[in-house]
């Protein structure tokens, strides 16, 4: 039974630790409680910096991370369909790959050691985020919408 198996199988009555351990097994929640774990770290980084900046940008992804586990976690994305979910979390890979990419660098060229630690915590969850998108793309790109109908079945 894979872990993506094991986290469906957990009932809804089960206790909120139990489907937090179900999905932390997968690997979707493994990436996501990464990705919370290096902008936590690339934050602290940033705040213990005397010349700070740049500190919004892993809070705001980091947020954004605990958010869209909580929902794969519940399964509100399987509940609340009004929002396409999978490219959504696409989107937001991408956004933070980019924003961290681009404050990383700028923070690894400073001569501030807190700095330059932020920004390789901030490139290695920027490639995390990545990774996550490398995994998305294939679920939107096998998304394929049924064809609208354009005749009547009596023809």
């Amino acid at each position: 039974m894979s872990s993506e198996d094991q986290h469906d199988a957990v009932a809804e009555g089960d206790g909120l630790f139990s489907r937090f351990q179900a999905y932390a097994r997968t690997r979707k929640g493994m990436v996501l409680l990464g990705e919370v774990l290096l902008c936590l770290i690339a934050f602290i980084c940033f705040c213990s910096s005397p010349y700070g900046g740049y500190s919004a940008a892993p809070i705001i992804e980091l947020v954004f991370s605990v958010i869209f586990f909580v929902v794969y976690m519940n399964n509100f994305d399987k509940t609340l369909s009004a929002i396409n979910w999978v490219c959504t979390d696409f989107f937001r890979c991408v956004i933070a790959v980019v924003v961290l990419a681009v404050i990383s660098i700028i923070a690894l060229i400073s001569h501030d050691g807190a700095r330059i630690a932020a920004g390789v915590f901030g490139l290695f969850a920027g490639a995390l985020f990545g990774y996550d998108a490398y995994l998305l793309f294939p679920k939107i790109k096998g998304r394929q919408h049924a064809p609208a109908p354009t005749g009547s079945e009596n023809t």
